[in-house]
């Protein structure tokens, strides 16, 4: 998921350097959404990882 993000923002930096200002907005949107749906995900995680089973 992170990956996916960090993708999408190389693309909108590179969209922005070369004028493409619909697509560099689309692209740092989406990379914006996966990056708080990974930390959500990664957040989820780290609570249930750490529950014991009684």
């Amino acid at each position: 998921m992170l990956s996916w993000a960090l993708t999408f923002l190389v693309i909108a930096l590179i969209a922005a350097a070369l004028g493409f200002g619909g697509v560099a907005g689309t692209a740092a949107s989406i990379a914006k959404i996966l990056f708080v749906v990974f930390l959500v995900l990664f957040i989820v995680s780290l609570i249930m990882g750490r529950r014991t089973a009684i």
